[in-house]
């Protein structure tokens, strides 16, 4: 036996147990309908929320930063990578999240990566929900501090875990998503803020499915429960809503200095390039400017849905644009995805374990702001189309 044979015994396992997602490669642009092995199809799970990945504005910014910075940073920000467009992006950042300061990484993971060892460590503890994502729990155990899972949405468990261990940790952090992506829920923001006052926590928010969704023109969670300035720590992305690459986090002056000193990601791994950096700018001011496009999301967010609904579909207790059609078994989820593929022309993803817990496998659904109302009829169709032929419902 070669030391990589058990590769084809993995792979031959996720294959049987329905769990090996294919994956499709797109040949145009980011978009409502977009080419795949030369054919046109619906793209109906895409994070592209708003249709900024494929805007002329925002693309026409990214061909001037690109004239004027040129393609890549060269360094660290720490070193010779701090580039003038950066500086402008993290003002616009801090002022569009109404927080004294903001600091820009080179993506979401990473943001995540770097922040929260710098905010705790081995002799504190950190309260986190029980779906948080892949890159929080990374974060956490890059901290080595102690940590508790509090139930999914379950403010009472919280605060039985403050209760039961907040004494054990010097400094003490409650980490949630703010959207959690698999379901399209909202985090119970407003009562956590309390609990934090309560209990002497930070609290640290991943806005990553709330930016460019929620708030007043998309400024995301915090600005819609109200609570600008009562949250301490603020991360979000520019890959999903914002249509480009990178993350940040928003905090105060002095936060922002300190994770400037010791955030890995910032002082190991060249900075943002300045092409990103410009479309990301170019995005928050298109948001800044009218809230249209994100009205327009939510029209066909909750047109989609209640079509879903109305149809018999099985959907998550939503509370976003994300609109999860659970189908629960991970094979039947796959031939379905398949099916809307070959047989119907609509591009809809499959998620299955260990992405979400077993049983509850579905196809996620992203309706965005450039969709037309044919085609989420079509999409509604097309579902339909394929649960019947498979005899799903």
């Amino acid at each position: 036996m070669t030391s990589l044979e058990w590769v084809d015994q993995e792979l031959e396992n996720l294959k049987n147990e329905g769990r090996y997602v294919p994956i499709r490669i797109l040949e145009t642009s980011q978009g409502a309908h977009v080419k795949i092995e030369g054919k046109e199809v619906l793209n109906m799970c895409s994070n592209n929320y708003l249709g900024l990945a494929n805007n002329p504005e925002v693309k026409k910014a990214v061909v001037e930063a690109i004239d004027e910075y040129g393609i890549g940073a060269g360094a660290v920000r720490s070193i010779a990578g701090t580039m003038e467009i950066h500086m402008k992006l993290e003002e616009k950042v801090a002022s569009f999240k109404h927080m004294e300061s903001a600091l820009v990484y080179q993506g979401g993971l990473l943001a995540n990566l770097g922040t929260i060892p710098v905010l705790v460590g081995k002799e504190d503890v950190i309260f986190s929900e029980e779906l948080n994502h892949a890159s929080i729990i990374d974060g956490m155990r890059l901290s080595s501090a102690k940590r508790y899972v509090y139930d999914h949405m379950s403010v009472e468990n919280l605060e039985k875990n403050l209760k039961e261990h907040r004494k054990e940790g010097k400094r003490s952090l409650i980490v949630t998503d703010g959207v959690f992506s698999m379901d399209g829920d909202i985090a119970p923001v407003k009562e956590i803020q309390e609990l934090k006052d309560k209990y002497d926590t930070m609290f640290y928010v991943d806005d990553a499915h709330g930016e460019g969704v929620l708030g007043k023109n998309g400024r995301g969670i915090v600005d819609h429960f109200g609570l600008q300035g009562k949250v301490e720590i603020e991360m979000g992305t520019f890959s999903k809503a914002l249509g480009s690459m990178g993350g940040f986090v928003a905090g105060s002056q002095k936060l922002i200095d300190l994770l400037k000193q010791r955030a890995r990601p910032f002082l190991f791994s060249s900075a943002l390039n300045p092409g990103d950096t410009a479309g990301v700018l170019k995005s928050i001011e298109i948001m800044e400017r009218d809230d249209s496009l994100v009205k327009k999301l939510w029209e066909n967010a909750n047109f989609l849905q209640k079509g879903f609904r109305d149809a018999g579909f099985r959907l998550t207790s939503t509370k976003t644009p994300i609109t999860p059609v659970v189908i629960g078994d991970e094979k039947k989820t796959l031939e379905l995805s398949n099916y809307l593929y070959k047989n119907e022309g609509v591009f809809a993803s499959p998620i299955v374990f260990p992405t979400v817990a077993k049983g509850v496998a579905r196809i996620r659904v992203m309706p965005s702001a450039v969709h037309s109302k044919d085609d989420l009829k079509r999409t509604l169709e097309a579902f339909e189309n394929g649960a019947k032929a498979l005899k799903i419902m």
